[in-house]
C-alpha cells in the first residue's frame, strides 16, 4: 500500500485510509474500526508519506522509522506507548532512533508514532511502496531542470519588452446646467419677463 493514501487527521484518533473525495471534505475509513467518515475540508490531514522525524541532522521520513521499527520487533507489535512510563519510552525510542532531537520530538510525538506503528502492523501495511521519497526527489530534480530552462527566456523577455508609456486619463466632460433646469428634467423653461 502506498504510504500517501495513509492519513493522520487532528483531532481524531488512529489513522485513517483516503477513501475519496467529498462534497464538503474527504471521505475516509479507519484502520482501526473500518468505519467510513467525512473529515471536513477545515481539518489538518497529514499523510503519512509527508510526516519527517526531527532529528540532529537530517530530518527522517516516517518510513524509515516504521521500517526501523518493524525490524526491531520482527513484525510484531510494538510497546503499547500506554502502559510505559515517559522515561521509558525515550529510552526505546532513542533505541530505534539514536539522533531524534530530544527538545523538538515531544512525548505526544513519540507515543503518536508508536500507536501508528501498531496500527499499520494490525492491518498488514507495513510492507508499503518506498516511492514516497524517490517521486520526491525526481520532481525537485525536475523543477529545478525546469527553472533554470525558464530563467534565461526570463531574462530575455524583460530586456526585449519596451518600457510602457503613462496611460493617459480622460476627464469626464460635465454638463452645465442651471439649478431650475436640472430640478425640470424634460421642461422647456421660458425666459421670465421682467416687472
Amino acid at each position: 500500500m502506498d504510504l500517501q493514501e495513509i492519513m493522520a487527521v487532528a483531532g481524531y484518533p488512529g489513522l485513517y485510509k483516503f477513501v475519496s473525495q467529498g462534497r464538503s471534505g474527504i471521505i475516509v475509513e479507519s484502520l482501526v474500526d473500518q468505519k467510513r467518515t467525512n473529515i471536513p475540508a477545515t481539518a489538518k490531514v497529514s499523510s503519512m508519506g509527508d510526516i519527517a522525524v526531527f532529528t540532529d541532522g537530517e530530518d527522517v521520513p516516517l518510513h524509515r522509522l516504521l521500517q526501523a521499527m518493524k525490524d526491531k520487533h520482527d513484525a510484531q507489535q510494538a510497546v503499547n506507548p500506554k502502559q510505559l512510563k515517559d522515561e521509558e519510552l525515550k529510552k526505546y525510542f532513542a533505541e530505534i532512533l539514536p539522533n531524534y532531537d530530544r527538545e523538538r520530538v515531544y512525548m505526544s510525538d513519540i507515543k503518536k508514532i508508536i500507536a501508528w506503528y501498531n496500527i499499520l502492523q494490525q492491518n498488514n501495511i507495513l510492507d508499503f511502496d518506498v516511492k514516497v521519497e524517490e517521486e520526491v526527489v525526481a520532481e525537485e530534480k525536475v523543477a529545478e531542470v525546469a527553472d533554470e530552462a525558464a530563467a534565461p527566456k526570463k531574462a530575455a523577455a524583460k530586456k526585449a519588452t519596451a518600457p510602457k508609456a503613462p496611460k493617459a486619463t480622460a476627464k469626464p466632460v460635465q454638463k452645465q446646467a442651471s439649478s431650475k433646469a436640472a430640478g425640470s428634467a424634460g421642461k422647456v423653461n421660458a425666459p421670465r419677463k421682467a416687472q
